[in-house]
């Protein structure tokens, strides 16, 4: 065989070569998100379903909390960051915030606990520990077992803020840290309770009525019921190629019908 004609093959074969490793290097549609336990399943959701339609991106979400998704973001280890609490502007410097919809907060309990709602008052004497006991707030004997979340946590900042009117949590409150781990305690301890996404709420553990108040996507939408945060992707500056179109398609007809579908609602008011 012609010394020329091998190597002109050897030579496409590395051109051919050189740009497989190029494109299957290339991270351009590739999408990491990474924050808050509880905007996490509502992210998946919405990846799972944009991958779907989009085969050629790649999107991985982790949780971590809304302090590790506003670090994440920041330091370029990820795309896009959850948070799920208003953030205050020193917090978002050099951030762009996309709201995705309002979520509510649950205060929860286990499901053989006789109580089926309390007042913000009242869960605010038990969260700071001026309530102790269930027979206090109406319930049966008993001492309550306060679960909260970890420091950094966007539920748990937010729960602060909307209920206790930022005192601190009881010094001997349990601290988990994920949405999961919250619902698996209270689940396992009729005498505690924890707060957690709506979003997330499932039948092993009981939402309480806030002010007499129920919490559905009716009562976010329209305001009544008031304890409720946002839900936040973060971009550092403006979002831009495959980010952007992500949460462009979160934005649309599509995207929004999984949010309404996971209790992720828009005010009405």
């Amino acid at each position: 065989m012609n010394t020329k004609y091998i190597i002109g093959i050897i030579v496409v074969l590395i051109i051919i070569v050189g740009a497989y490793m190029v494109f299957a290097g290339d991270n351009s549609n590739k999408i990491t998100i990474v924050g808050s336990t509880s905007v996490q399943p509502v992210a998946q959701s919405l990846a799972t379903a944009y991958m779907k339609e989009h085969p050629n991106v790649k999107i991985e979400v982790q949780g971590g909390g809304t302090a590790v998704g506003l670090k994440s973001v920041s330091d370029g280890t990820a795309q896009i960051g959850m948070a799920s609490e208003t953030l205050e502007a020193n917090e978002t410097q050099g951030l762009n915030n996309y709201t995705l919809g309002q979520d509510g907060i649950v205060a929860i309990v286990n499901n053989n606990n006789t109580i089926t709602g309390l007042t913000s008052a009242q869960l605010k004497g038990i969260f700071t520990g001026n309530t102790t006991n269930w027979s206090q707030v109406g319930g049966s004997s008993g001492k309550i077992d306060v679960i909260v979340r970890e420091v950094g946590s966007g539920t748990r900042v937010a729960f602060q803020s909307l209920i206790l009117d930022n005192s601190s949590y009881v010094g001997s409150a349990i601290v988990q840290t994920s949405t999961g781990a919250v619902q698996q305690a209270v689940s396992q301890d009729p005498n505690s309770i924890g707060f957690i996404s709506f979003a997330s709420l499932n039948n092993n553990t009981k939402a309480l009525t806030i002010n007499g108040i129920t919490c559905s996507a009716t009562t976010i939408a329209n305001g009544s019921y008031t304890t409720q945060r946002p839900f936040n992707f973060l971009t550092k500056g403006p979002a831009a190629g495959a980010s952007l179109a992500f949460i462009n398609w979160c934005d649309g007809p599509e995207g929004q019908a999984i949010l309404n579908n996971n209790s992720i609602v828009r005010p009405t008011s």
